[in-house]
């Protein structure tokens, strides 16, 4: 584990794992580097894996980025400051956001690009969705906001599994490492956040992976929102790739089958 300051002076946590080409991994906006736990030990026998936090998030310090593009620059900084010239990268969830926003204002340091579970525009029931999550945070804290998290984010049949208990406590002490304006920070980031006119900029081979039963960032959202179907035809030469019988969170709920996914795709 290691600890890189940024020029602005934030502090990231980072810890660098396995052998080959390097692959960083962007979590969502509540787990910080847990959110990888399940995948990293799956990905390290073929890539060397960076987990980090981000600002904020976990055991990193630094107030929250204005905009996705301002924290995308950080990640930029990061990468250098960690000794990387280019990397793959992974991002799911919010990291997808920042992924996207990287590889189209970054190029130079991105090769393959994989987001999972993502929108680049959210339309209104993810906006509802995530206002409860929000009154959350500041009511009852991140606990109960991995609670519900927890219900939209994992497919119906996930909770029916032995382990399925073990992973809620799992979350809530991730969560739990989140404060909570920096996760209403990050949800506001996202609310006013349309990423759709970066899509065409981007040049880095991609993966598009998700799950059939993701109910946060659905492969089709509704008008206003914008998702996979639209970014296959905005970004021709794309790579979608959907795990059955999963929900939004696939690295938690089918790690060995992306783990497949990602392997196969970054080896090519």
């Amino acid at each position: 584990m290691s600890l890189a300051t940024l020029p602005g002076g934030e502090t990231i946590w980072y810890r660098i794992e396995g052998k080959g080409a390097p692959l960083l991994h962007i979590h969502g906006s509540a787990f910080g580097h847990r959110n990888f736990e399940k995948l990293t030990p799956l990905m390290t026998p073929h890539v060397q894996v960076i987990d980090f936090d981000l600002p904020g998030f976990g055991e990193s310090t630094g107030a929250a980025a204005k905009d996705m593009s301002s924290l995308a620059a950080l990640v930029a900084q990061f990468i250098r400051a960690a000794g990387f010239e280019r990397v793959h990268v992974h991002g799911t969830s919010f990291g997808a956001m920042v992924g996207l926003a990287l590889a189209a204002n970054h190029p130079e340091l991105i090769d393959r690009l994989v987001l999972s579970c993502f929108l680049t525009r959210y339309d209104q029931a993810a906006r509802i969705m995530r206002g409860t999550w929000k009154r959350a945070a500041r009511d009852s804290g991140m606990a109960a906001v991995a609670d519900l998290t927890a219900v939209a984010g994992f497919a119906r049949s996930y909770h029916e599994r032995p382990e399925a208990a073990g992973q809620m406590e799992t979350m809530r002490t991730a969560f739990a490492r989140t404060k909570p304006e920096a996760f209403i920070a990050g949800t506001e980031m996202i609310e006013r956040t349309d990423l759709t006119p970066l899509v065409a900029i981007v040049k880095s081979p991609t993966l598009l992976l998700g799950g059939d039963e993701d109910n946060m960032t659905p492969y089709q959202p509704a008008g206003s929102g914008a998702g996979f179907a639209q970014i296959r035809s905005m970004l021709p030469g794309c790579e979608v790739s959907i795990l059955t019988q999963c929900g939004h969170y696939l690295v938690i709920e089918q790690p060995e089958e992306a783990a497949r996914r990602i392997v196969r795709f970054l080896s090519r």
